[in-house]
C-alpha cells in the first residue's frame, strides 16, 4: 500500500519543544543578608541571576517578536 506524498503524518510534522518565558529570580529578603560582608553576599548572587535573567529573556523576546512586553511575569 502507498501512502499519499501530500498527506503528514505525526511522525513527519515538526517537533516544537515548548519555550516558555523565562522567569526572573526572586529578589533575597532583607533578611537574607547577614551584613558581615560575605563574599559572595546573597546580593551579589542575585545581580549575578538578575543578569543571566535578563540575557535568557532577551533571547527569548529575540524568538518571539511578536509577544508583548506584558506577556509573562514582569521582568525585574
Amino acid at each position: 500500500m502507498s501512502i499519499p506524498s501530500d498527506s503528514v503524518s505525526a511522525i513527519d510534522a515538526p517537533v516544537h519543544a515548548p519555550d516558555p518565558r523565562p522567569v526572573p529570580p526572586e529578589p533575597p529578603l532583607p533578611s537574607d543578608c547577614c551584613e558581615s560582608g560575605c563574599d559572595p553576599c546573597v546580593y551579589d548572587s542575585y545581580s549575578e541571576a538578575l543578569q543571566y535573567y535578563r540575557e535568557r529573556l532577551a533571547a527569548w523576546q529575540a524568538r518571539h517578536p511578536d509577544a508583548g512586553a506584558n506577556d509573562g511575569p514582569a521582568p525585574a
